[in-house]
């Protein structure tokens, strides 16, 4: 799973060979000497982004600690502190005046890579039940990632903090981090808890880029009393009305503390200084304050105000105070409705509640009506597809009840219908998903409602340079009666994608400050982003404290207010139109939301929502058209999905930057884009391919390491030794479909970096000291993490290896086609003897753990077909991989995979990254295994009807999770290369293709099965395959490419092949194979009757 497949945050932990010295007693006892590991490696793997909490005056900035913190480093002394650094990126460390005596400054500049720039020193440390660092900070730099390490002695398992485009103060600031705060970051140790570390680590990631200074000062730590769980308890007292001020606080929602007017004041005593995050205020109809404010004090003396209210509209108020620390809270009550205030409950609420906004809206969302706030906050894990442009730069989302976001990270827009007097939400209607054509990336959203219907339906338009998406909205009186409709869009600061999804683009919440809604507009900031082709007839704005938008629809009264401010950022409002519909009646309602270029201008008459929506489906048409498959209905989804897959892939990239998605990935890996790059050669988009290759190609660092992916920061340094494989397979892949030997001598010196620098890894492996402390890893590609497994401690993948061994091949193909005479030579010693290491690896590692089976890591030994499949595809190397190992993996996986569907075997997720295993069996001719395993995958699609999945797949699909991103455009290249190699493969072996291996032998009665357009390296590959009542018949197109070893047919029925020929003539089967040597070939063969 990518999850582990970030890096996007780690640094590496020093190699260091000498012994620890004293544990330092930071709870004030003595401790006993901790050893360090005779040979700590640096290792360098692969993170969960960590969810931030924004900082607060209670929590990470504020004053210094109090006596009973210890000084841990004064930052008086640079020679305690090392600098570390990632590939090419520069840091150096200075002494500058602080506060008080001197400080440290960490200088840094990327030079236009991705990557780290940190300072790192030994300070042995272990730790209390409960405790706080501190230290002071100021910075001029980018907002790039702040991340505080501490790191244990193996120099394996890290701990940190870490906050993602942190604004950097510029005056000195005190910044504290509590245990909560410090998560487990990545190493193999399954101890989640800190108990010892060995060394601290300030890391500066690249997030935003470029150069800057960051200083430091006075670092400390501080032993603290046992997190305090116990019940958030208050008394309550008032100087202004007193009595009953405890009938706030008695749990009794039916009692209140009765004021009379304005001002009033009301003080919670928690008995004791307490952590909480939030305050829920529930008042009496009508005698709410409508303006107030919220202040803390840990004395009752010194009060410090957190939280202002203004325009308040009573009913529950849930106020947000995140990491807030106090004994006491007052309320200052100002104004209200009335003329005096009933307060009838005020309970503080755990840290957690307002840890992110995420856990605060949850918090609101569970007291109101299912329907009313998205799934994603109601408990439920909700789906979604994408909208967008072949290679545009933006995307936005539509989620499968309708709503759609706007962009990358962006608003979202929700469609409530008021029928009568009541609302009518996603909860309320039945809902289904279609495609346009069954296959076009123009989805609709369905609702059934009683006696009205509601058809979403959106797609983008225009060019990457300028797009838009449009939002249609078609409402129907299904009914028999003449009905009046309120019809709302609803703009709502939340994402389409939800709070479960934490990576690179946290879900959830989108913050909306300012917010002005006009009848045929909504503007965001002061910019217009929403624009409808009709008029509506009542718009509103409000804020968080005045209500959110669905609190005014639901009740039916909708506020005058039309444009507003929120501190909050939970800004929200809607365009309402009213309509009267006779029976069967439609109204449809478009909108337009540009996502690049400038805004549109569209008089009345220049808006054709309909028009443009057969634009884009003609230009999908012709886009998606170049390969056909025709089958019968029960390969109906198939042929769509294939389609779909392609869409996907071309909407998923960002100009020529193939990526696996757009919201968690949306960053390019080179493993991602090679395999995308396959499905696009056979689906016959090279150009795609070339575009991607040159953006890439560059950003190979000095030295020939191809990066393990790049994105707008730049190369990312984390050494992964699958990568450089992978960029000559890619180069090497799109010369063999194009024979464009002018792109391959403008590749040619990447090729030969990547060449050489696999040379200097495979060198440092092949050592006979390595051989003695594991044969397996003799010769091999060093340890790495781009086989995400591996995350937590880099291993000997074997992942790496056969890439390694597929651009060892590619490298000397593309020399021999360039006639580099000297180069080919060597390249093909060093492919024989790599090959020959890697054949002598497995069969060591296989014996070493005592498996029958290929396994997935030298050092493990563990099962992991899916990585295995590598191997055969695109590896090629099947017929030279020990046939009994490669059998026997397959086997156990068959096994398995029959055990978790046929429930003998629970299971909790699996990655649609295994469809590459449908490939693998096609390969193997287990025909009818491959297609079980298809359509199991098949009920797997979220939705059913959108072709996609995501990354992960679980059995309880509405129990929330980390899907990674949806569609997944790698695992959507996986089920295209597995699906068209049931149709057609490249045998590298003999140099064959090979004809429908995979195709279910009742596929073939009826119509039959036929393909025409896809692509291989000879060009165009066309066929039909029937049966015709008791001969099998296979006409091959005229135009096909065939490759020196012809095409072969795989007999597809349990009996023998009866007499066969080809164009007349009598043709021989070699076992259950007929080798066809020319294209146009009329094939017949007799089906013998069943036994």
């Amino acid at each position: 799973m990518k999850i582990l497949d970030t890096r996007a945050d780690r640094a590496p932990a020093d190699t260091d060979m000498t012994p620890a010295g004293d544990v330092l007693a930071v709870d004030g006892r003595s401790r006993a000497v901790l050893s360090l590991r005779a040979a700590a490696m640096a290792t360098l793997a692969a993170a969960l982004a960590a969810c931030s909490v924004a900082p607060s005056p209670g929590s990470e900035t504020g004053a210094p600690g109090d006596a009973g913190a210890r000084v841990l480093d004064d930052f008086e002394d640079p020679s305690a502190w090392t600098v570390v650094t990632s590939n090419q990126v520069t840091g150096t460390l200075r002494r500058v005046d602080g506060e008080d005596g001197g400080a440290l400054c960490l200088d840094y500049d990327y030079n236009g890579v991705s990557g780290h720039v940190g300072i790192q020193r030994e300070l042995p440390l272990e730790y209390p039940d409960n405790y706080r660092f501190g230290f002071r900070l100021r910075g001029e730099s980018p907002a790039n990632d702040l991340q505080f390490k501490l790191i244990d002695a193996s120099g394996d398992n890290v701990w940190w903090v870490n906050r993602p485009k942190y604004d950097f103060p510029t005056e000195w600031t005190q910044v504290q981090y509590r245990k909560r705060h410090i998560d487990k970051a990545w190493g193999p140790d399954p101890d989640k808890t800190l108990r010892a570390s060995r060394k601290v680590e300030f890391t500066i990631y690249n997030n935003a880029g470029g150069k800057g200074s960051v200083c430091f000062d006075t670092l400390t730590f501080e032993p603290l009393a046992a997190e305090d769980n116990s019940p958030l308890t208050a008394s309550a007292t008032s100087t202004t009305t007193p009595d009953g001020a405890g009938k706030a606080v008695d749990g009794n929602a039916a009692t209140a503390w009765e004021a009379g007017a304005a001002p009033q004041k009301l003080v919670l005593d928690l008995g004791k200084l307490r952590e909480f995050g939030a305050l829920r205020l529930q008042w009496l109809d009508g005698r709410h304050a409508a303006d107030y404010t919220v202040s803390l004090s840990t004395d009752g003396e010194q009060w410090t105000q957190v939280r202002e209210v203004a325009g308040g509209n009573g009913g529950v108020d849930w106020l947000s105070l995140p990491e807030s620390e106090a004994r006491y809270v007052g309320l200052d009550l100002r104004a209200g409705p009335g003329q005096g205030f009933a307060l009838a409950e005020a309970a503080l609420q755990p840290v957690a509640v307002s840890t992110h906004p995420n856990d605060f809206l949850k918090a609101v969302a569970a007291e109101r009506p299912k329907g009313q706030f998205p799934r994603g906050f109601s408990g439920e894990q909700p789906y979604w597809t994408i909208l967008g442009l072949d290679g545009g730069t933006e995307q936005g989302l539509i989620g499968e009840d309708g709503a759609i976001e706007v962009a990358a990270g962006g608003f979202s827009i929700e469609p409530f219908i008021r029928a009568g007097d009541g609302l009518v939400t996603w909860a309320d209607a039945r809902i289904t998903q279609s495609l346009q054509d069954g296959y076009l990336p123009i989805p609709s959203v369905d609702w059934v409602h009683d006696a009205v219907s509601l058809r979403v339906t959106g797609f983008a338009r225009g060019t990457p340079e300028a797009s838009q998406l449009v939002a249609r909205y078609r409402l129907t009186n299904s009914g028999r009666q003449p009905r009046d409709f309120q019809f709302a869009l609803a703009v709502r600061p939340m994402q389409v994608n939800p709070p479960t999804q934490f990576l690179n683009i946290k879900g959830g919440v989108s913050p909306l400050h300012r917010l002005a809604v006009a009848p045929d507009r909504v503007s965001v900031d002061g910019v217009p982003r929403v624009f409808a082709r009709e008029p509506a007839q009542q718009v509103f704005a409000t804020t968080f404290d005045s209500g959110m938008e669905i609190e005014h629809l639901a009740a039916g009264a909708l506020p005058a207010t039309t444009e507003v401010e929120d501190a909050q950022g939970l800004a929200s409002g809607a365009l309402v139109y009213t309509v009267r519909l006779e029976p069967g009646q439609a109204r449809e309602f478009d909108l337009l939301i540009p996502m690049t270029g400038a805004a549109p201008s569209l008089a009345a008459g220049q808006w054709q929502p309909q028009a443009w929506q057969d634009e884009m489906a003609r230009t999908w048409h012709g886009k998606l058209g170049e390969v056909g498959i025709e089958v019968p209905e029960a390969g109906r989804d198939l042929a769509n999905t294939l389609r779909t897959s392609l869409a996907h892939m071309l909407i998923s990239r960002i100009g020529p930057r193939l990526q696996p998605g757009t919201r968690s990935y949306a960053r390019s890996w080179i493993r991602d884009g090679a395999m995308i790059s396959e499905g696009l050669l056979r689906m016959g988009r090279p150009e795609v391919v070339k575009d991607y290759v040159e953006w890439y190609a560059p950003y190979q660092f000095d030295n020939g390491m191809v990066p393990c992916c790049v994105d707008d920061r730049g190369s990312d340094p984390v050494p992964e030794n699958d990568s450089h494989g992978e960029l000559i397979f890619n180069i090497a892949e799109y010369w063999r479909y194009t024979h464009d030997d002018a792109f391959l001598a403008r590749m040619w010196p990447h090729v030969l970096g990547a060449f050489d620098y696999m040379e200097t890894l495979r060198a440092s492996e092949r050592t006979e000291a390595n051989r003695k402390v594991n044969e397996a890893f003799y010769g091999m590609m060093p340890v790495s993490i781009s086989h995400e497994g591996y995350s937590a401690k880099p291993m000997h993948s074997y992942w790496d290896n056969f890439w390694a061994l597929r651009g060892y091949k590619d490298a000397v193909e593309i020399a021999q086609a360039l006639g580099k005479t000297e180069d080919v030579a060597r390249m093909t010693a060093a492919r024989d003897e790599f090959r020959a290491d890697l054949d002598a690896s497995l069969r060591a590692a296989a014996r070493l753990h005592g498996i029958d089976y290929l396994p997935g890591a030298a050092e493990l030994g563990d099962f992991d077909p899916t990585s295995t499949t590598i191997a055969l595809a695109p590896g090629g190397e099947q017929g030279r991989l020990p046939e009994d190992l490669l059998v026997n993996t397959f086997e156990r996986y068959w096994t398995l995979f029959a055990d978790r569907r046929d429930g003998r075997k629970p299971w909790k997720d699996y990655t649609p990254y295994e469809w590459r295993n449908v490939a693998a069996f096609v390969r193997l001719g287990w025909r009818e295994r491959a297609n079980e395993v298809r359509e199991w995958f098949f009920g797997h699609r979220a939705p059913l009807a959108w072709n996609q999945w995501g990354e992960v797949v679980t059995p309880t699909p509405r129990t929330p999770f980390f899907l990674g991103d949806l569609p997944h455009a790698w695992v959507g290249s996986d089920f295209v290369r597995s699906a068209l190699d049931m149709f057609a493969y490249v045998r590298e072996v003999d140099d064959s293709i090979v004809l429908a291996a995979g195709v279910p032998a009742d596929w073939f009665d009826g119509i039959g099965v036929r393909l025409h357009g896809m692509r291989t390296p000879q060009g165009k590959l066309g066929y039909r395959l029937r049966r015709e009542n008791d001969v099998l018949a296979l006409d091959v197109d005229a135009d096909a490419g065939l490759p020196p070893g012809g095409l072969v047919l795989q007999w597809p029925y349990p009996n023998v092949p009866g007499a066969t020929t080809i164009d007349g003539q009598a043709a021989q089967w070699q076992g259950n194979e007929l080798r066809i040597a020319r294209a146009g070939a009329r094939v017949r063969v007799q089906i013998p009757a069943s036994p």
